[in-house]
Parts: structure tokens; C-alpha cells; sequence
């Protein structure tokens, strides 16, 4: 008698999400998490790794290459997360990628210098990961370490060694990128990243009745039954929550 396969599943500490994904996204699986700016890309990587330690115990790393940690915090406050609560707690850590490279001093804990090759850069985030024994990662953003590592013509051999070591490291991640024309089916900035990714989330806008509206599709997602609908969600003073019994666009 063969024995059905369980896939185990990691919570994504986003409301009505994983009502879509059966109850969450499989363990040590890579999800990118595309659409414009402005889309809410940050606010749902950051809340999968901050309630993954406030929820579930689970540390995490956000490595933010777009602005600065500091700032990060205080932004992410305003959701009543407390970054640095958990930090503090060895729960959370977050890498500084952005002080170096635009010339400011820093002193946070971990911190990308300026001039790291590719190979290094991934070595520094696998030590990070290590140190505090995370289960959950969040890369913001994909564009910025092309423009972090001055290799834009090489992304996707970054982007194949990228995904060899996070699968490697058996962390449950989220990448970010940037989605120029969903509309018009180019979702994400080299075409390279939905390839890689085992999972892929589109958050982008509709027009309705003169207004714009948030919504979310699930392109892919391996190991997982799921819809291939638009489902709308909102970002409210608790973050990113997601409507899967609303109307579908």
C-alpha cells in the first residue's frame, strides 16, 4: 500500500491567504512576490517573516536592498510590528544592503558591504540565516541586486545560485521584483524570476468604477491545488489581509 505524500506547510501570517494555498506555502519552497510599484511587495514579505516570529516562533531574515534598515522599522511601525523587539529577542535579523552602497555609515548588526561579488553576497546571507537558525527569508528586491553587484547582464546566473542556496539552506523565502506590464503578461523585470521561483504571486491594481482596487493571483505554486483567479485584498493599519470568499475581478 502506497503511502500518500504529506507536503508540510508553513504559515504565510497573512489573513485569508492560506485559504488559497492549503493552508499554507510549502516548506522550504522560494515564492516571488512580483507587481508594480506600489503594489504592497515589501509590506508582504516583511509580514511573512514578522509573523512568522510573532506567531509561530519561526526566526526569520529580511534583507532589505532598497532602503535602509532604520527605516524599514519605522515604516513597518505603523503596522504595529516592532522589528527590533524581535531582533532583540534573536528571533529576526535584518541585513542592511543599502548604507554601503549609497556611501552612509551604519551601525546595524549585519550589513552588506558595497563591494561584494555575487558569490559573496550569497555567502554573507547563508551565514546570517545560520547564525540565527531562520526558517523564513525575504529578499527585497531582485532589481537591486543587479544594481548592487553591477551584474545586471549575469542575473540569471545569480538568480540559478541564488535559488541552488536557498533551497540548500531549507528556509521557506520570498523574493521581491518588479512587474513593468502585468497587463500585458511581462511579470517580472528579466524574465528570468518567475522560472527559478517555485511559486509565483501577482499583486497589482484594477480600475473599477474610477477607483483603483487591489488584488492578488496566484500564478504558480508547485505541490499546491490553487485557483488562478483575482482575489482582492487591502493594506489596513493591520497589513497586507486578503478576501477569498470577495468578489473575484
Amino acid at each position: 500500500m502506497i503511502t500518500k505524500y504529506t507536503v508540510k506547510r508553513v504559515k504565510s501570517g497573512i489573513p485569508g491567504f492560506d485559504d488559497l494555498i492549503e493552508g499554507g506555502f510549502p516548506s522550504g519552497t522560494t515564492v516571488l512576490v512580483t507587481g508594480p510599484t506600489g503594489s504592497g511587495k515589501t509590506t508582504f514579505g516583511v509580514q511573512f517573516v514578522y509573523k512568522g516570529a510573532e506567531l509561530y516562533g519561526e526566526p526569520g531574515v529580511i534583507v532589505t536592498l532598497e532602503e535602509r534598515a532604520q527605516d524599514l522599522r519605522r515604516e513597518m511601525l505603523a503596522f504595529g510590528w516592532d522589528l527590533e523587539k524581535y531582533e532583540k529577542e534573536g528571533k529576526l535579523a535584518i541585513i542592511d544592503g543599502v548604507s554601503a552602497v549609497v556611501g552612509l555609515p551604519s551601525e546595524e548588526q549585519y550589513v552588506l558591504e558595497g563591494n561584494l561579488n555575487a558569490e559573496d553576497f550569497l555567502r554573507y546571507i547563508y551565514r546570517v540565516v545560520k547564525a540565527i537558525d531562520a526558517k523564513r527569508l525575504v529578499i527585497d528586491s531582485i532589481p537591486s541586486i543587479a544594481f548592487r553587484l553591477r551584474k545586471e547582464n549575469e542575473i540569471r546566473e545569480v538568480l540559478l545560485q541564488l535559488n541552488t542556496i536557498l533551497l540548500e539552506m531549507g528556509v521557506t523565502s520570498i523574493l521581491t521584483t518588479e512587474a513593468p506590464e502585468p497587463g500585458r503578461g511581462r511579470i517580472s523585470r528579466y524574465g528570468i524570476e518567475e522560472y527559478i521561483a517555485r511559486g509565483v504571486i501577482l499583486l497589482d491594481f484594477i480600475e473599477k468604477e474610477v477607483e483603483l482596487k487591489r488584488y492578488l493571483l496566484i500564478r504558480k505554486m508547485r505541490e499546491t491545488k490553487h485557483s488562478m483567479k483575482k482575489y482582492p485584498f487591502e493594506i489596513n493599519e493591520e497589513g497586507v489581509v486578503v478576501y477569498p470568499s470577495g468578489e473575484v475581478y
